[in-house]
């Protein structure tokens, strides 16, 4: 087995702590407008993760949707970089304007390894402490806090090795580089159903229909590891309380359209939506869970 080198331990910024286990797409207006009147002119949505990531294609779906209705240019413009920080620290002390949906992730590793359930995946990294390596897109993102709250509930030791974004951890995992990793289930969809990747359980509520012999961690003994990604929309600092309010309507208003609510399915997303409170008490329950994760894991700022 080709073994990675050991990566240091990352984190960047205490936002990337409220994103830990998310994804954000922020929303970015363009100057100062009366909510009566916004929007008169071009909207920009600012995404801190590269294309074809979650919250990108989210953006690509609502961004037409908001055009159609505001009749204004509506583009998306991706601030990839530093797992997302680039991106999330735009919105430091933004308004949260909405939770557009939630997506579950699982524990995969690679076919190779004796492990063909999550308890024996478990057992086998007991036995070789420190011996297994993960991946993740880098530190500090969603997979990396998730899989050392998973080394915090079980007790295994596994060595992080970050990469510069998902093609690169999920090629090193099916060529073997490295053993397991905690992928999104749309991402992880096409490697299972190919074989060239093995799921061994997914960490949302309840069992996903697109994976249904899969368990989840709650059924496994394990109910502190229910963890989802989120995506949210944020409108930039300072603005306005009411648009902030009528951004929140008309994202509510898209959610409940039958077509946006399927694409968001098919992308395996749950469609969420309410008021700006509901995303504000998320945030809140996010940035005490992951602070303990970071203090326990001993994860260090770059």
């Amino acid at each position: 087995m080709n073994k990675p080198r050991k990566a240091r331990s990352g984190y960047s910024t205490a936002l990337r702590l409220i994103a830990g286990a998310a994804t954000v797409c922020l929303f970015g207006m363009a100057g100062a407008q009366e909510a009566s009147t916004y929007p008169s002119r071009t909207v920009q949505l600012v995404v801190p993760y590269t294309p074809g990531t979650g919250a990108d294609i989210l953006s690509r779906i609502l961004g037409p949707k908001l055009a159609e209705r505001w009749r204004v240019g509506v583009v998306t413009e991706n601030r990839a970089g530093a797992t997302g920080n680039i991106g999330t620290e735009l919105v430091a002390k933004a308004a949260p304007v909405a939770l557009i949906a939630t997506s579950a992730v699982s524990v995969i590793v690679n076919p190779q390894l004796p492990a063909k359930t999550f308890r024996e995946f478990i057992d086998v990294a007991r036995g070789q402490p420190g011996k297994l390596y993960y991946s993740s897109p880098g530190n500090g993102g969603p997979q990396h806090l998730t899989m050392e709250l998973l080394k915090l509930e079980t007790g295994i030791d596994l060595v992080h090795v970050p990469y510069k974004g998902s093609g690169g951890a999920i090629a090193d995992l099916i060529a073997g580089h490295v053993q397991a990793m905690i992928i999104s289930l749309q991402t992880a969809a096409p490697y299972v159903h190919g074989g060239k990747l093995r799921m061994l359980a997914v960490m949302s509520p309840e069992r996903s229909p697109a994976f249904a012999d899969i368990p989840t961690t709650k059924e496994l003994g394990l109910p502190n590891l229910e963890v989802e990604t989120w995506y949210g929309v944020f409108a930039p600092v300072g603005s306005p309380v009411s648009i902030v309010a009528k951004l929140n309507a008309e994202m509510n208003a898209l959610l409940r359209q039958p077509d946006v609510r399927e694409l968001l399915t098919k992308q395996g997303m749950v469609p969420a939506g309410g008021p700006p409170d509901r995303f504000g008490n998320l945030l809140k329950l996010e940035l005490a869970r992951w602070s303990r994760v970071v203090a326990a894991a001993g994860i260090k700022a770059d």
